[in-house]
């Protein structure tokens, strides 16, 4: 991945252009394209969400006045459970706090310009492994897709249909081999007729899953419990 979106929150505008210019030089000397948005408060952040959905890295400031570091990231995990996200700070007591909200990595204000490199590198390394590309002969053609950007796929008749940040694609395979295909890449079979990609569900309950998009998907009894442990384990939260 060579374009990258990357948010900074922090109520500090000179910690702000600090990391800002940092993440730049980086991209330069790596020759990383990075689109950086700045936010100077936690509330501000959790109402864009247009932003959140198009963010693949998010650098929170833990010490921010009104709604803390801790608290942001707490609200933006539980809405995208594998954003990658890093806790910048100027206090070390704050470490153990970060695993309470699965950070991603913990860095230290005072020598971000030291751990800056190392930090991005295994970030990037680990971003890239979850994007992997995969390509299907639909009715529409050969295309090649992320992973990520599948939403679900569901049985309309003989064919299952892939609903897509980029579309929908009609394909004449059975969902059940769809599902090995798709096997550890987060995605959960809610129903007989549909394959889910974990990363867009936003809760289930009463036996209903609802996802980013407002989609509502029935899940069975018989399914209920194992869906919603699937879910709890990929959100890390078993």
């Amino acid at each position: 991945m060579k374009n990258m979106n990357i948010i900074i929150c922090d109520d500090r505008i000179d910690d702000r252009k600090n990391l800002s210019d940092l993440l730049s030089d980086y991209g330069e000397k790596k020759n990383y394209e990075f689109t950086i948005t700045e936010y100077d408060s936690g509330e501000q952040l959790c109402e864009e969400q247009s932003a959140l959905e198009a963010c693949q890295l998010l650098f929170l400031d833990i010490n921010m006045q009104g709604m803390d570091g801790l608290k942001t990231a707490m609200r933006i995990k539980e809405k995208y459970p594998k954003l990658p996200v890093v806790l910048v700070t100027a206090y070390m007591n704050y470490a153990l706090d970060g695993y309470k909200v699965k950070a991603s990595r913990f860095l230290l204000k005072d020598n971000l310009a030291d751990t800056i490199e190392e930090c991005m590198d295994d970030l990037i390394a680990e971003i890239n492994k979850n994007r992997r590309i995969l390509e299907f002969r639909f009715v529409e053609g050969t295309i090649k897709l992320y992973a990520d950007d599948i939403i679900y796929i569901e049985t309309e008749l003989h064919k299952n249909v892939f609903y897509t940040e980029k579309g929908t694609f009609q394909i004449y395979k059975k969902l059940d081999e769809l599902e090995n295909e798709f096997k550890d890449m987060g995605f959960v079979r809610a129903h007989l007729s549909f394959l889910v990609n974990m990363r867009y569900i936003t809760k289930i309950s009463g036996y209903v899953m609802t996802l980013t998009t407002g989609k509502k998907i029935p899940v069975p009894k018989a399914r209920y419990a194992q869906v919603k442990r699937e879910y709890m384990l990929y959100k890390g939260e078993e």
